[in-house]
């Protein structure tokens, strides 16, 4: 069974296009060019990340080449006119650089990623070397983890561990990233707990069950098609 990818330096690229902060405009763009790259890390000294600089910072100098942009506009766009007139990676870079590094979890890097509107993230050292670049379809290659390797680490680390002797009374399975337990549980309080344990689980969409309580069948006593969201 391949382990979960807990981290970012389990699904990061360590092959980073970078340039330095004195590159001029057009080696900016040509080089995103032909690594075909939207943002690039901008680094300082030896490989200290000092910024980065994206396509949304070389756009304001096409957008008010021909404009001539009315005072509340100057007020409200200040950054992007300044930008407008910039020739190199320092000038034009989002600084201080958001980074995160190669022990954050998957969960941490998705959520900076979300909550401040980007696709890629630089990875950095403790002292802020560049180590490589996560961006959201790396994320996403949990979810490409094959059902039988789901099925087994659900099966080893959550069900054998959390129910102890009773684990034979409860298979696991999976399909196109949904685990479904099914069997007999002693303890219907114990069904919001695996199913919180097993989404947690990378790579796993969604969770369902198929399960009688108790420890012996009893008619009406079934969870079929139960969820976490069920009282």
């Amino acid at each position: 069974m391949a382990h979960t990818p807990h981290t970012v330096s389990d699904v990061m690229t360590q092959t980073v296009v970078a340039v330095g902060e004195r590159a001029g405009f057009k080696e900016i763009v040509e080089t995103m060019e032909q690594w075909q790259v939207s943002a690039l890390p901008v680094l300082a000294g030896e490989g200290r990340v000092i910024g980065v600089v994206s396509e949304a910072d070389l756009l304001p100098k096409e957008e008010f080449r021909d404009a001539d942009p009315d005072r509340e506009e100057q007020a409200r766009r200040l950054d992007d006119l300044r930008k407008a007139g910039a020739l190199t990676a320092g000038e034009l870079m989002s600084t201080p650089a958001l980074t995160v590094h190669a022990g954050d979890t998957l969960a941490q890097a998705a959520r900076t990623m979300a909550r401040r509107s980007v696709k890629r993230l630089p990875v950095v050292d403790a002292q802020g070397l560049l180590q490589g670049i996560v961006s959201r379809a790396d994320l996403l290659k949990v979810f490409l983890r094959a059902d039988e390797d789901l099925a087994a680490e659900v099966r080893t680390e959550i069900v054998d561990r959390l129910l102890g002797g009773a684990r034979e009374e409860l298979a696991v399975s999976a399909e196109d990233g949904v685990v479904t337990l099914r069997g007999r549980i002693r303890d219907r309080a114990l069904l919001p707990v695996l199913a919180r344990l097993v989404r947690a689980v990378e790579g796993v969409v969604d969770v369902a069950f198929d399960v009688r309580i108790g420890r012996e069948p009893a008619a009406g006593d079934t969870a079929t098609g139960w969820t976490a969201d069920t009282p």
